[in-house]
């Protein structure tokens, strides 16, 4: 007689609607009613009996890794938002191609990965209009920081809000060079809204992921 076939003669089982658990407890009440319905004249198939236990041991293995694998995800979700507190106050270089103008100088950042003879920056507002070609001239590589004085082509202030920068850059051979946008400021506080840990910066929403280096507020 199997363990399925003796389910539903447990001694004192009243619950007809049966259940989806099955614990330690339910295995040995399973077994004990199976060893004590059995013929005696034939037995249990040994064989059989060592493959059930088998597979109640493996099921309790995977429970037990499960609440394992979850205590270690909820321990490092909680060093994740602490280590995110800690860079409160700390200056962040970051990747984005989004700047915000108010009225005043934007600062515009990009790192090249060899030296340009030269580098022009496009601007764009958020229709896609271009608003500024501005010419940086050479350029070393690494990291460079440049002030956009917040005019359009014309010469006139662009109105307050975000705005889009993309950097081309050529060699002295005229080559094109890649260019990266970046941005950098200091962390004025994290939120944890979505689930994991962002930074706000610069009046933006800022991911880890984007980080690119964290130092001292100067």
């Amino acid at each position: 007689m199997s363990i399925t076939s003796v389910g539903n003669n447990l001694t004192g089982v009243q619950d007809t609607s049966g259940s989806t658990r099955l614990g330690k407890d339910e295995f040995l009440k399973l077994l004990m009613t199976q060893l004590s319905h059995q013929d005696p004249l034939s037995p249990m198939d040994s064989q059989a009996f060592v493959a059930q236990l088998a597979q109640f041991a493996n099921v309790e293995q995977l429970q037990g890794m499960n609440t394992r694998m979850e205590t270690m995800v909820m321990g490092q979700a909680a060093a994740n938002q602490v280590g995110a507190a800690n860079l409160v106050g700390r200056q962040v270089s970051y990747r984005t191609d989004t700047v915000e103008a108010s009225g005043g100088p934007v600062a515009l950042m990009g790192s090249l990965d060899k030296s340009a003879t030269e580098v022009t920056a496009v601007i764009k507002d958020e229709n896609g209009r271009t608003v500024r070609t501005y010419k940086l001239g050479s350029q070393n590589s690494g990291e460079f920081s440049a002030q956009w004085d917040g005019l359009d082509d014309s010469g006139s202030p662009v109105p307050p809000g975000k705005y889009k920068v993309s950097f081309t850059a050529t060699d002295a051979a005229g080559n094109s060079l890649t260019v990266d946008s970046r941005g950098r400021g200091v962390v004025a506080g994290v939120t944890f809204e979505r689930g994991y840990p962002e930074l706000k910066v610069n009046g933006a929403t800022l991911k880890m992921s984007d980080v690119l280096a964290i130092e001292l507020a100067g």
